[in-house]
Formats: C-alpha cells, sequence, structure tokens
C-alpha cells in the first residue's frame, strides 16, 4: 500500500489532522505507531457514537499500528465540562471502576485484541505527589487554560469554573507523555485538550503526537450529539431488536451521516446509494441495509436477519407511509407523558382521546401496542407513534 493510499484511510471521517506533515514522517519510520484514544467511564455502556473513534482505531490497527485503549479512571474522577458551559459531576472510584470493567468487556467487539493495549490512567497518576501536580499545572497559563471554548465563555458570562477544570486538558495531556502516544484521536470538542498533549510532549522532550479529531455522531434526535444521559443513543449492548429498530427510526438525511461515520462500506458505494434515492429508491431500503450491517457487526448476521424479519412483521411490511411527518415535542422535566406526547404532535385533538385510543388499544409506539397510560418517554427519544391505522409521526422528544 502507498503512502497517499495509507493516508486516506486514515483521513476518511475525520474533520482534521494536525499535522499531516508530520505524520508522514512517523509513517515513514516504518514502525508500528502508537494511537491513544481515551474515554472516561462516565457511564456503563459504550454506544455508536464511541464506535465512531474505535472504527478508526481499528482501521489504524488493520494498517499494523498499535492501539492504546485509554480509560480514564483517574480523570472521571476529576470531572471534566461537557461542552455545555457546565461542570460534568466526578464520580466515586467504585462508580468508575465498575463502569471501566464493562468498557473492557466491550471494546474488542470493534478492536483487534491482538493490537490492543487497555491502559489505566491511574497508573501514573496516582503516583503523583502534589509536587508533581503543581510543576505540571506550571507548565500553563490561565489565559492559555481560557483559550478552551467552553471555559472562555464561562468567563465571560460569570460563570464559575473551579480550578479543578484546569487539570483536567493537564493530565490528559500527561497521558500522551506516559504512553508516548505518537497518534491521538479525539472528537472535534477534544481539540484543545489533544493539543495539550502535543504541548507538554515538547516540554517533557518526546516527538508531538499528531491529533486526528473526528465528527460527533447526532443521537437519534438529529440534533445532540449521541448521550446516555440525554437517552438518544444506541448501545453497543442493546439487543439486536432495540438496536435495529433505533437505526430504522432515524431520519433519512440523519441516515447518510451514519453511513458516513459509521458503515465500512467505501465510499463508491455510499454514493451510488444516494444515487439511487436521487432517481426514487426508497431511502427506507438502504436504512434497512445500515440497520443490517450494525447488527451484524455487533451481534451476528443471524441476529442481523432475524431483526429485520421481526422488524418487518412488527410494521407488517410497510404499513408506514413514506411520507410519514417528522415532528417535534416539548418535554418537561426530562421527560413527556405518552397522553401529552400524542397531544402536541397532533395526532389526537386531546389528551382525553389519547388515553381512549390507548384503552382501544389503538396507540403503538415503533410497533408495540402501548397499554400503559402513565408512560414517560425521555428527552431525546425518537419514536415512530401510531395512532389508529392511518395516523403515524416520527415524534422528536426535546
Amino acid at each position: 500500500m502507498t503512502l497517499q493510499n495509507t493516508l486516506e484511510i486514515i483521513k476518511r471521517g475525520s474533520d482534521e489532522l494536525l499535522i499531516e506533515a508530520e505524520l508522514v514522517k512517523k509513517l515513514e519510520q516504518g514502525r508500528p505507531l502508537r494511537i491513544k484514544a481515551g474515554f472516561d467511564p462516565t457511564a456503563p455502556d459504550l454506544h455508536l457514537g464511541h464506535t465512531v473513534l474505535l472504527n478508526k482505531m481499528r482501521q489504524l490497527q488493520d494498517l499494523g499500528h498499535q492501539a492504546l485503549f485509554l480509560i480514564g479512571d483517574f480523570t472521571g474522577m476529576i470531572g471534566d465540562p461537557t461542552g455545555k458551559n457546565a461542570t460534568r459531576p466526578p464520580l466515586s472510584r467504585e462508580q468508575v471502576l465498575a463502569n471501566a470493567e464493562t468498557y473492557r468487556s466491550q471494546v474488542f467487539k470493534v478492536l483487534d485484541p491482538e493490537k490492543t493495549e487497555v491502559v489505566f490512567n491511574s497508573a501514573w497518576m496516582d503516583k503523583f505527589s502534589a509536587v508533581d501536580l503543581i510543576r505540571l499545572a506550571a507548565t500553563h497559563t490561565v489565559a492559555q487554560m481560557l483559550e478552551r471554548d467552553d471555559f472562555s465563555k464561562r468567563y465571560k458570562n460569570n460563570q464559575p469554573i473551579a480550578i479543578h477544570e484546569f487539570i483536567y486538558p493537564l493530565v490528559q495531556g500527561y497521558d500522551s507523555v506516559a504512553l508516548k502516544a505518537d497518534i491521538e484521536l479525539g472528537g472535534t470538542d477534544q481539540k484543545f485538550n489533544l493539543l495539550m498533549g502535543r504541548e507538554l510532549q515538547k516540554h517533557f522532550g518526546q516527538a508531538p503526537q499528531c491529533v486526528l479529531t473526528m465528527p460527533l455522531l447526532e443521537g437519534l434526535d438529529g440534533v445532540n450529539k449521541m448521550s446516555k444521559s440525554l437517552g438518544n443513543y444506541i448501545g453497543i449492548t442493546d439487543t439486536p431488536t432495540e438496536m435495529f429498530g433505533k437505526i430504522m427510526s432515524v431520519s433519512d438525511d440523519l441516515m447518510w451521516r451514519y453511513y458516513d461515520l459509521l458503515s465500512f462500506r467505501s465510499l463508491a458505494e455510499i454514493s451510488a446509494f444516494k444515487a439511487e434515492v436521487a432517481q426514487g429508491r426508497n431511502p427506507r431500503d438502504i436504512k434497512v441495509l445500515l440497520a443490517q450491517e450494525i447488527v451484524a457487526r455487533f451481534h451476528s448476521q443471524q441476529a442481523a436477519e432475524a431483526a429485520l424479519a421481526e422488524f418487518e412483521a412488527r410494521f407488517q411490511k410497510g404499513v408506514l407511509p413514506d411520507d410519514m411527518p417528522e415532528l417535534s415535542v416539548q418535554s418537561s422535566s426530562g421527560a413527556i407523558g405518552i397522553a401529552h406526547l400524542l397531544k402536541q404532535a397532533n395526532l389526537v385533538a386531546s389528551t382525553s382521546e389519547a388515553l381512549r385510543m390507548i384503552d382501544g388499544g389503538g396507540v403503538r409506539l415503533d410497533g408495540e401496542k402501548v397499554s400503559d397510560k402513565a408512560l414517560q418517554i425521555k428527552a431525546g427519544s425518537v419514536v415512530v407513534a401510531q395512532v389508529g391505522k392511518r395516523k403515524f409521526g416520527r415524534v422528536t422528544v426535546i
């Protein structure tokens, strides 16, 4: 494989590569590169948003490089800002370790275990003394820290920034020093922290890592980053039926984003699909192929076929209209009751009618009959709601 071919594979689907000329020099050395990606175990399960990075790591493994899957058990107890101008609550040691164990068991659904080193940053950070941490903090100024976008916004809006939050990017950057990383992968929202790794490696006399940022995958609502806390996620441990149904619930526009970031199909094949849809092919057919690909990856081909059969049986092969409206409803306190959802979506005239339709067995969500009149649907969820035989809507709860 030529160097140009290798670079094309590395950059496919990425947002930014810093700095390409440095990466070329590293590749020309002919040695396996050390590819770092860090995950804070803030929730027990990985979702498809995480696999955007994991898929890229797997591609690099297939090119002969070594993956460093870093579990931030130390940084998870600090609490990184979420990017929403607020502090992410730190976790207890017990929570972190429990979540980290599930990460370790799930990651090999994507990565090659023979070319993966699972590391915990507590291995070196627990050995740091107070003097070591102060010396690390002395490498950067407050002004440099305020260059981070969310810190800058909070400062300008007179929102509090705790001192420990400045420590987080320093520790993440030091992880690259400890691991002697050649490349670090991260989402676009992590660019500041990834560049911190380059600066600290220079400070400690190492060759600076290259940085490859990957786009953030939108969740089922098509707006917010896929997140467990928002409930708009597809977990890699979801059952085949759940996974298939969730993928089929995404909008036709969002489907292409999922193809670009999650599918292993060639770019030429995806372009051909887009051309077919432009010429009149039902996008649902293409979405089925994506759902099968993802389910087969995390379960099996047999499970994918079974999920398709169940989905078709549930929706009675084409009962859903091709022009089903895209609707949004407003939740309160992070969820909305089923009757209010149907009313806001204009699928019923009143909540009383919604309750009567539920009693009569005339309401379905994602093909399943609703019998619980107190059912709550979380914010971030996307559901296909059906009232009677003719009223449908793909409803996003915001």
